[in-house]
Parts: C-alpha cells; structure tokens; sequence
C-alpha cells in the first residue's frame, strides 16, 4: 500500500508539471549564435536550435531583468518557447552561469 501511494505521488506530481508548462518547449544548452531576431543554441542532447526572438520576450541574468543584449556566444540558456506556426519563439530566455574554469 506504502509503495503505491509514493507511486501515485510522483506520477502527480509528474502530471501537474507537464500541464503547468503547457505546449511550451524548454531549451537546454549553450548559444552558438545571436542576432537581432534569434538565437541559436547547441542543446544538451546535441541538437542545434534557433529560436525566434519577440517583442515580448523576457529576458533574465540571474534574478535581474535582462536585454537580448546580454545574450552572448558561449553563455549557458534555458530557453522556454512556444512553437508559433511551426517556428519556436522565445516566451523566456534565462541567462545562467559561465561554466566553471577546468
């Protein structure tokens, strides 16, 4: 009875998550390229994606609010962007950390 009630948690909490984030896809990975109207990011699987920038794309460094500007080649993303008539386009570009020095 224990180990089906953890079972039917996690698959709770597994289902919430994947509604709360709609049709939206998360991007993962390492920009190779920036323009005024995209970005391009090698992901961590190793697919190469470019993505559509808007108007009303937000753009975070850290917690502070943050400008396409502040995307560079080689900077860590996490992307979140809706497919719009079969194009992504960001909604979110989170800017994380440079990754540590070997």
């Amino acid at each position: 009875m224990k180990k089906f009630a953890i079972a039917s948690a996690i698959t709770l909490v597994l289902v919430i998550n994947a509604f709360a984030h709609g049709n939206m896809e998360h991007i993962l990975g390492t920009v190779t390229a920036v323009s005024d109207h995209s970005v391009t990011v090698k992901t961590t699987a190793g697919d190469t994606k470019t993505v559509e920038i808007a108007t009303g794309t937000k753009v975070m460094k850290g917690d502070a609010a943050g400008t396409l500007k502040d995307v560079h080649v080689g900077d860590r993303v996490a992307i979140h962007a809706g497919n719009h008539d079969g194009k992504l386009q960001a909604e979110e570009i989170k800017i994380g950390a440079a990754p540590a020095a070997k």
